[in-house]
């Protein structure tokens, strides 16, 4: 900008209107976050939501129409920052196996820290919305494709034989680990585990990864 550019005072309001917009809807997520979290999905309304917030209940609908819309919104969320870990620690890790213990281990703890936050997905397993599958490919696409490059940079040192698909491979590892998971929550329909069945499921998946980053080796 020069000294003779008109100052467009129109455009630096709508940007600092934006600006709140944006701090205030954060200020949304986080607050609708802790109470989804203490009470789970059906105990949660929308009127405790906007009065943690000390904002009127019109003013919580003018950003988000309902309750599931704002539930979703925050699972995205959840699903960006859970994924920004991921990637910024597996861009960090050299070793092979570290990469698919982190992984795991990241997953479990997500799992258990956040459990009551997925109530609304435990009990709607079976006829959720779109969106929410929409969000849990994402996060599963991404890992697959982080994980697929650890395994080309491994390769690449030769530390373990050349793989043609690495992305098929590790697809096919996180089924197997979705496999160990339904397995011990003993449903036959819902996949979600129940929370006393986390840790054994935990333990059971690190034993897992070990199977399979020995078979790259030989």
């Amino acid at each position: 900008m020069t000294l003779n550019t008109p100052i467009n005072y129109k455009t630096i309001l709508m940007n600092a209107v934006n600006d709140q917009q944006d701090i205030k809807r954060e200020k949304i997520l986080e607050a609708a976050y802790q109470q989804f979290l203490h009470y789970g999905y059906s105990k949660t309304t929308m009127n405790e939501i906007a009065g943690t917030l000390s904002m009127s209940k019109a003013l919580l609908y003018y950003y988000f129409p309902d309750k599931s819309q704002l539930y979703i919104a925050v699972t995205r969320k959840l699903a960006e920052d859970y994924l920004q870990t991921v990637r910024e620690k597996l861009s960090k890790l050299t070793d092979l196996r570290e990469a698919f213990v982190f992984q795991i281990n990241h997953n479990h703890d997500f799992i258990v820290n956040n459990y009551n936050f997925f109530d609304f997905i435990r009990l709607n397993e079976q006829n959720l919305p779109d969106t929410i599958w929409e969000i849990v490919d994402h996060i599963r696409q991404t890992e697959i494709d982080l994980l697929a490059n650890a395994i080309n940079a491994e390769s690449a040192k030769g530390n373990i034989k050349p793989v043609d698909n690495p992305r098929e491979i590790v697809d096919l590892l996180l089924d197997a680990l979705q496999g160990v998971r339904v397995s011990a929550s003993g449903y036959k329909k819902n996949t979600f585990p129940r929370k006393e069945h986390l840790e054994e499921i935990h333990n059971k998946r690190l034993l897992l990864v070990d199977i399979f980053i020995n078979g790259l080796k030989h």
